[in-house]
């Protein structure tokens, strides 16, 4: 039987998106999906199937079903910044291996919760590979090369679709590696673009992917403005973040099979050379 993957998030458009990308994949999409209490429907379809719905209100007395039905489901979770601590005791209290997705929430309690616990699961700010790439780069530089730019000053500036409610975790991610040469940008000064106008006139954001973007600029200047680079990495639509996904699946269900599986992030993907 192929891979079971429970996506958690819809009817959100990440969801959907992860959700039609792991069938395309090969995988097996378990017709339930935990969302939030405030989702009026109870049944959503996606990716040809009926999907139900399960609320924190009711997912405690249900989840029993799905997992006598589907016993080795693997969690896919793009649901809201809010819940993510939430959730993820969820997967741990009831055994659920899980690909975390969604950014935002306490990091450093979801770290300390999967690692006390040696929970099978993939957790990143980002899952879209080539980026992931780049972060690592970033990442050894700084490992490299501490405080190669000392002096210099870092501005960021990010732009994701209006809905998107809390601050970019990959800018976040890239933003700790460059302070470890020698430059400082605290989370409060990371520019939010999320106006549609500024959007199109500010990034440049074609239009048609204002509901599903990312653009990020990393811009690095010398003291007396003499000197300046620029990283930029821009990402229209959600289709690379649901492929990077589904290859994180296919890696942490490997490492379930042969008993090796731990918490993971999508740099380990990146590695083990199994993304498509």
């Amino acid at each position: 039987m192929s891979i079971q993957v429970m996506v958690n998030g819809i009817p959100g458009n990440m969801g959907r998106m992860v959700a039609e990308t792991c069938v395309e994949r090969g995988l097996f999409l378990v017709p339930y999906s935990l969302t939030g209490e405030i989702i009026v429907e109870n049944e959503s379809e996606v990716a040809g199937k009926t999907i139900q719905l399960l609320k924190p209100s009711n997912r405690e007395e249900r989840i029993q079903e799905v997992l006598k039905e589907y016993p080795d489901l693997i969690c896919i979770d793009y649901t809201h910044p809010s819940a993510v601590n939430d959730n993820a005791e969820f997967y741990v209290r009831h055994g659920l291996p899980f690909v975390m997705g969604t950014t935002g929430g306490d990091r450093d309690a979801l770290m300390k919760l999967v690692q006390e616990k040696n929970h099978p699961c993939i957790i990143a700010p980002n899952m879209a590979k080539q980026i992931v790439a780049f972060q690592a780069m970033i990442e050894f530089l700084s490992k490299e090369f501490p405080g190669a730019f000392s002096g210099y000053t870092l501005s960021v500036v990010e732009s994701h679709q209006k809905t998107k409610a809390d601050t970019s975790g990959t800018a976040k991610a890239v933003v700790a590696s460059f302070e470890k040469m020698g430059l400082s940008c605290s989370e409060e000064e990371i520019v939010k673009v999320r106006t549609e106008k500024e959007q199109m006139e500010l990034m440049k954001v074609p239009e048609e992917y204002l509901g599903g973007h990312a653009f990020h600029t990393y811009s690095l200047d010398s003291q007396d403005k003499t000197v300046h680079f620029e990283f930029q990495h821009n990402v229209c639509g959600r289709k690379i973040y649901a492929e990077g996904t589904a290859d994180a699946v296919f890696f942490l269900a490997e490492h379930l099979k042969s008993g090796t599986a731990r918490p993971f992030n999508m740099m380990d993907v990146l590695r083990s050379g199994k993304m498509q």
